[in-house]
């Protein structure tokens, strides 16, 4: 299981169509994925007008895009009550920033425009190393040597701690996938915001199952009843 194959599963199974990606890059998930209403919204897009173009005929849903070039705040400050407004989002993928506060901000304010039956797939929630869980600065101090994962955990076990409007788990697949839909959660946790933001590498993994509401890759299938094909 990686986050594309749970977000093409999601709206081939589910009728979940309207598509909202945060932290696209190079388009790799972003291009792939079939919809006639796709965002993408990042501050440095690393493809080109002549790639976009080249991707229409790869798939004709490209066509249908709207870029969106400028920081993930910037974007949800300025356009999105515009752009999306009572259409609500279906399928979210965030993976921008990889820091607590910008990972929380993109997750709240997807949130707010996220259909009822909508789905938010947050990568990069579950580092394996304490040098994937460093900050920003510290890993272009290694010159962007391995994976950099930050501490979206954070972000999670906040949401776990203050809203109980949402359901939200880890997979623990692809770099650990955050998964959230608008239901009653399945358990909370109540640290405050400012120990959470105290929080080191350590405490995470002594208690990585707790903060994380861990579970294995094949629970996808299982919580939005879908099969594998």
């Amino acid at each position: 299981m990686d986050r594309l194959k749970a977000i093409v599963l999601l709206m081939k199974q589910k009728g979940l169509r309207k598509y909202l990606e945060i932290g696209v890059f190079n388009g790799h998930i972003f291009f792939k994925i079939k919809s006639n209403f796709k965002i993408a919204v990042d501050p440095d897009f690393a493809f080109d007008t002549a790639r976009k173009i080249g991707k229409i005929f790869l798939n004709p849903y490209n066509l249908f895009n709207r870029y969106f070039e400028k920081k993930s705040d910037d974007f949800f400050a300025d356009y999105a009550a515009t752009v999306i407004g009572a259409h609500k989002i279906d399928i979210s993928l965030v993976d921008g920033m990889h820091e607590y506060g910008f990972a929380l901000r993109d997750m709240e304010n997807v949130l707010h425009y996220l259909s009822d039956n909508g789905v938010i797939i947050v990568h990069d929630c579950n580092p394996q190393t304490k040098e994937a869980a460093g900050t920003w600065e510290e890993w272009l101090a290694v010159k962007r040597a391995g994976s950099w994962n930050g501490d979206v955990w954070k972000a999670i076990l906040h949401l776990r701690c203050t809203r109980n409007d949402i359901n939200v788990f880890v997979l623990d697949c692809d770099h650990g996938l955050g998964v959230i839909t608008k239901s009653k959660p399945e358990n909370t946790l109540n640290f405050l915001p400012q120990a959470i933001e105290k929080m080191t590498y350590e405490d995470f993994t002594a208690n990585r199952t707790a903060f994380l509401n861990l579970k294995p890759a094949d629970y996808f299938y299982e919580y939005f009843n879908i099969s594998k094909q």
